[in-house]
């Protein structure tokens, strides 16, 4: 199959579509997930030989800037910066990411005709997030090098159709000719080579990453996420825009408000601002927005993000290989 690509017996060398696009050993990309993903945690991944991102979702523009400056003198691997095209400030973040010559840009929340052009245009990749078939059809129309599916079982801002990535992989390798990424639900070697069977060329995996003592959020929410079960994660505000979040005070708030049919109003102020940094950058476990994927199950441990990379990498080679004997 094309997306395993050609894999070397010693396993240092890797290359499929995405690995050669992105000029990465290999293919696993850490989601750029807000209140998380800093410069620290984006260029470990990419020294570990993965791909880092940068999660400007949670950052003002001066950050953003100071953070791709940084993460540019902590490794000389290609690295990027997924950008949700919502934000306000949306002028500012481009204009900073092609003049500091980012590679690699993931677009996400938004239409991909409005940017792909422009950010493609001064020599940067673009990818975009996608949580269907019909809207990886329309990413691919509008340009970019490839697309993240992304599936229902993911954390933070997630797609209405609730489609599975066990479903939506397939779907969407289906519709579109150009590098697939599978996210949502990843976080072993086992479950990157399930989606590389589906159709995929790489994985984009999120919670795993949060666990780890590069990541910005807080050991606080860390520690709750190694500590979750099956069960307590749950997509909610589907009237607004669908997160999944880490069941706690505020979400039982958020359940309460949604049982009551509150208008989009009621739901707006009962969110508030601040609400996700409150959780996942400050620690408050009561009233934060906790937003992880249902992988959280399975987290059982605090680890750096090479050794994430590594055992990730030497579990999909083992388990590939005693396959290979079955056939």
């Amino acid at each position: 199959m094309q997306q395993f690509g050609k894999i070397s017996t010693d396993r240092q060398s890797f290359e499929n579509r995405v690995t050669s696009l992105f000029d990465i050993q290999y293919p696993i990309i850490q989601a750029g997930m807000i209140w998380a993903s800093g410069w620290k945690l984006a260029s470990a991944v990419s020294n570990a030989g993965g791909l880092g991102l940068i999660g400007a979702g949670s950052m003002y523009p001066d950050v953003l800037e100071q953070h791709i400056k940084q993460c540019k003198q902590a490794t000389d691997k290609p690295f990027g910066v997924n950008l949700p095209l919502l934000y306000p400030d949306i002028q500012q973040h481009i204009d900073h990411i092609i003049t500091l010559q980012v590679p690699i840009v993931f677009t996400s929340a938004g239409n991909p005709k409005t940017w792909t052009k422009t950010l493609k245009e001064n020599g940067i990749k673009v990818v975009h997030v996608v949580s269907s078939a019909k809207f990886a059809l329309k990413s691919q129309d509008a340009g970019v090098d490839a697309v993240v599916a992304e599936g229902f079982e993911a954390g933070g801002h997630n797609g209405r159709e609730e489609t599975t990535t066990m479903c939506l992989i397939p779907s969407v390798r289906e519709a579109i000719d150009i590098p697939l990424i599978a996210a949502g639900g990843i976080a072993t070697g086992r479950s990157m080579l399930a989606a590389m069977i589906l159709g995929a060329e790489a994985v984009q995996i999120g919670s795993r990453f949060v666990c780890t003592p590069e990541a910005s959020s807080h050991i606080h929410f860390k520690n709750k996420i190694v500590e979750a079960e099956e069960g307590q994660t749950e997509l909610v505000l589907k009237k607004l825009t669908p997160v999944r979040l880490l069941k706690n005070e505020f979400y039982n708030q958020v359940k309460d408000a949604e049982g009551h049919c509150m208008s989009d109003a009621a739901l707006t102020e009962l969110l508030g601002r601040g609400r996700a940094k409150k959780g996942m950058f400050e620690g408050d476990l009561t009233e934060g927005e906790l937003e992880i994927g249902q992988i959280s199950s399975i987290i059982r441990q605090i680890m750096p993000a090479a050794d994430i990379v590594n055992e990730i990498w030497t579990e999909f080679d083992s388990v590939l290989k005693t396959i290979s004997t079955l056939t």
